[in-house]
């Protein structure tokens, strides 16, 4: 258990900068045009609009975080390893990101090191650009400036399982199918968020599914591990 204490796990979930095209500025839709230049060698017949609604929210110059997800591991008085989540979610990209930072800062320090999937391509640079393009300066954590490779405390499941071989890209749900790790995710993906989001308002329901995530990557570091799951009563959500 010592050694998996200062293990932050998190997950975030992002969509589109805005519900409508017509409202990014013509500077941002002449620097999208130029970015769905590349989409559309594959995608023909789709307009900048159209790719806009599909593809912005990958993308941190053209998207935003609406809900953070973290899990921490605990332990029972029997000695049972569990898990303790929370979720932060808000319209207001700031607020949020304002929030999750204090979260953050109150349980930073040099040992301290964040775990999601695909997180050094994906959720630790969106949340670091995210939060500069809003003001709000870098926690300790995700400050990389300086740092060499092997003083970053980060840990990327996906890289953990592709144990060097950069030639393939491995979703967490085929992960956890195949190591039978139980998700309660419901019939949300990741492809429906930003649809979810602006057509239905459920930031809630993003939020949940959010938070699923982060079970399953703790689960999944488990395993790559060799240890048991985390029994569903020892789960906690906060």
């Amino acid at each position: 258990m010592d050694d998996f204490k200062n293990i932050l796990f998190l997950d975030i979930e992002t969509v589109a900068c805005t519900a409508r095209y017509e409202s990014l500025s013509e500077r941002m839709k002449v620097q999208w045009a130029r970015k769905a230049n590349f989409f559309r060698q594959r995608d023909e017949g789709q307009t900048d609009e159209d790719l806009f609604h599909e593809r912005a929210g990958i993308y941190a110059e053209f998207g935003k975080i609406i809900t953070i997800a973290i899990g921490k591991f605990t332990e029972n008085e029997k000695g049972e390893r569990g898990l303790k989540t929370k979720y932060f979610a808000n319209h207001d990209e700031v607020l949020l990101l304002q929030e999750f930072k204090l979260a953050l800062e109150k349980m930073d320090q040099p040992q301290l090191k964040l775990c999601a999937h695909n997180g050094k391509e994906f959720d630790f640079p969106y949340l670091s650009r995210r939060m500069l393009v809003n003001g709000i300066p870098l926690p300790p954590s995700l400050d990389l400036s300086g740092k060499k490779s092997w003083d970053i405390p980060h840990i990327d499941t996906l890289e953990l399982w592709k144990f060097g071989d950069y030639k393939h890209y491995t979703s967490l749900d085929l992960l956890a199918a195949i190591f039978n790790i139980p998700t309660s995710k419901g019939d949300l993906d990741g492809s429906m968020v930003n649809k979810v989001y602006y057509r239905d308002g459920e930031l809630k329901k993003i939020a949940e599914y959010c938070v699923g995530d982060v079970v399953a990557v703790a689960q999944l570091f488990l395993k790559m591990k060799a240890l048991s799951l985390i029994s569903t009563e020892n789960i906690i959500h906060s």
